[in-house]
């Protein structure tokens, strides 16, 4: 009797293995070829049966990565020899995960999909600073934006994000530090110079380093400190929330 092919698409969080879901580490038990992907923290391995073959298929921006049509080939043929699949992403596969494209291709090969969310890292690198994305007082609403977009066509345009911003959202950007200088130069078209922003990089993991430091700053803090990818900023006045705990995990650094 053949099996129907079925690949998982499974968000392994931020980093640190005790964020996982209860439903991600079943599927990674399950799993007899993992496709993992370079920001998916060494910790979740631990949970892979030992006969699983591990394929590290990197995807970092700025860096080489693994080409994802031969992603996209590699799932689909292990799961038509009645493999069972996990494709393991850094955080969300949903989230700046490229999954929406990978479950596209997938269902169009015939091939079932399931999706397993993980903690997205903009959730943890706000949370690691005591900073709610939502706040009564500060923020009714959270954007999720990347800072790294496919093509000049698709570019963001950061004035007008700004000004959504500036009517009481917090503005989280993925994959931002290295068009800092564009982004902060935008965004203060539309917000305060004084604006509280912090940076998060490795989120979660014993090695966080994090600053925080106000929207005019921005730029010259994260060179000065050395900040670089993966690493999230967070814009907005539920910052403010954060400094009042006086609380913080890991290298803080004061900009």
């Amino acid at each position: 009797m053949s099996v129907h092919p079925v690949v998982h698409l499974v968000g392994a969080g931020p980093g640190d293995p005790e964020l996982l879901t209860l439903k991600a580490i079943r599927a990674i038990r399950a799993a007899t070829v993992l496709l993992v992907d370079d920001l998916v923290g060494a910790g979740v391995l631990r949970y892979a049966r030992r006969s699983a073959r591990i394929v590290n298929v990197g995807k970092r921006g700025g860096c080489a990565s693994t080409p994802q049509a031969f992603i996209e080939k590699l799932m689909a043929a292990e799961a038509h020899k009645g493999e069972r699949v996990v494709r393991l992403k850094g955080g969300d596969p949903f989230v700046f995960g490229r999954g929406g494209e990978e479950a596209e291709h997938l269902r169009a090969l015939g091939i079932e999909v399931e999706i397993v969310n993980g903690i997205t890292s903009g959730l943890a690198a706000a949370t690691s600073l005591g900073a709610p994305l939502t706040h009564r007082d500060h923020a009714h609403g959270v954007m999720f934006v990347t800072g790294h977009a496919r093509g000049e066509d698709a570019a963001l345009h950061w004035p007008t994000l700004a000004a959504a911003a500036a009517q009481g959202l917090t503005l989280v950007i993925y994959m931002g530090v290295a068009t800092v200088e564009s982004l902060q130069q935008g965004l203060l078209e539309g917000l305060p110079a004084t604006t509280p922003v912090a940076v998060v990089q490795h989120a979660s993991l014993p090695s966080q380093r994090h600053l925080q430091t106000t929207l005019v700053d921005l730029a010259a803090a994260v060179r000065r400190e050395g900040l670089g990818s993966p690493a999230i900023i967070v814009v907005g006045d539920v910052l403010h929330a954060a400094k009042r705990m006086n609380w913080g995990v890991g290298d803080s650094l004061a900009a």
